[in-house]
């Protein structure tokens, strides 16, 4: 039974995908005699949080249990802690799904309510919950961004022809997925040369109201258009060269230009994320080139792979990664927690790399 209703309180915590700042998603329901009161969850950046939701709705707490995906908060920060109310409100049981990584609670918030005569359990659904708060986990501790490498490619491995043309490879069910995906990231990433090609917007295009990852452009030298799509909105460029006169008109437009060095004759990526990290994205979605998926995978900065495999076979192409010239095939990097969902004839294989496993032990 408590798993039914961590498993309510996990469902509505994702009804929060979509916010513009780092963020657990977080969701809470007030139990009495099996049976659900009220219902809350993180609405936005700044907002009440999950348990203040569901409490101001109630004014009788008697034998009542608090589910709540993760563990309250008890410092001031955006909003008071959440520990004085669950307590001033004379709740006697709380269970959660997991401590908070957040050094400002980690098991603090847990201790204060034992304090204050509160029966907690911790661990209801645990691995859930941590793999549904996967991004915020890991910036929080790491402090860059969680990296999700995404490609579309034919039954024969190709994500283009040899001209380049990729539209397109997936059908309108594999795409309206990437764009769910858009909307959980807080920037997209792409090299140039996929901005001279294709001159993509990269936004998120989904029914409902829906926010847009904000470009990250690798771009060398500098040698985006200033014409280019992407640019109509808030957006960074990561350069090495990039003359004063583009730079200016650049600031006029919105757009962070950041100064990244090189390392082997390419942007340090490395670097890149740390500066990433440094200006509050807690996110990113790699969509290409092949390249530069390459270059992620090499140096171990991925976390997650999507990868769509359409039933299409166009022979010479374009491969998704490239510049990794493994020897062995004890060298290639393995997923693992593979899963495998099917939109009409695609199919979605999407699994974690080690570093994105090692997370999970976290």
């Amino acid at each position: 039974m408590k798993e039914k209703f961590m498993l309510e309180a996990i469902r509505l915590a994702k009804k929060g995908i979509g916010f513009t700042n780092p963020n657990p998603l977080v969701g809470a329901v007030l139990v009495k005699e099996d049976t659900i009161l009220s219902r809350g969850y993180h609405r936005f950046y700044s907002g009440p949080h999950a348990e203040v939701e569901v409490i101001k709705k109630i004014h009788d707490f008697t034998d009542t249990t608090l589910y709540v995906t993760l563990e309250p908060c008890c410092h001031h920060g955006k909003t008071p802690p959440c520990t004085d109310l669950i307590i001033k409100s004379g709740i006697k049981k709380v269970v959660i799904g997991t401590l908070d990584p957040n050094p400002l609670v980690a098991g603090k918030g847990v201790e204060i309510l034992r304090k204050h005569g509160v029966d907690v359990e911790v661990g209801c659904l645990e691995s859930e919950v941590k793999q549904m708060n996967e991004i915020f986990n890991h910036y929080i501790l790491e402090k860059t961004p969680y990296v999700i490498l995404k490609y579309a490619m034919t039954l024969d491995g190709k994500i283009a022809t040899m001209t380049g043309d990729s539209k397109w490879i997936t059908n309108e069910s594999s795409r309206k997925l990437v764009h769910e995906t858009r909307q959980q990231v807080m920037g997209i990433l792409i090299g140039v040369n996929t901005v001279l090609s294709d001159d993509p917007e990269l936004t998120t295009r989904l029914e409902k109201k829906c926010s847009h990852p904000k470009p990250i452009i690798l771009d060398t030298n500098g040698r985006i258009p200033l014409t280019s799509k992407l640019l109509k909105r808030p957006a960074i460029i990561a350069t090495h060269h990039m003359s004063d006169d583009k730079r200016s008109i650049l600031k006029g437009m919105d757009i962070e230009v950041m100064d990244i060095p090189l390392k082997d004759q390419y942007l340090d990526l490395e670097i890149l994320l740390e500066t990433l990290g440094e200006y509050g994205l807690d996110s990113i979605l790699v969509e290409g080139g092949a390249k530069i998926h390459g270059s992620f995978l090499k140096q171990h900065l991925v976390h997650k792979v999507q990868a769509f495999i359409a039933p299409k076979l166009i022979g010479d192409g374009i491969s998704p990664v490239q510049g990794m010239a493994n020897e062995k095939m004890s060298e290639a990097v393995e997923l693992h927690q593979i899963a495998y969902r099917f939109f009409d004839n695609d199919i979605l294989v999407e699994g974690y790399t080690k570093e994105g496993l090692c997370l999970q032990a976290l």
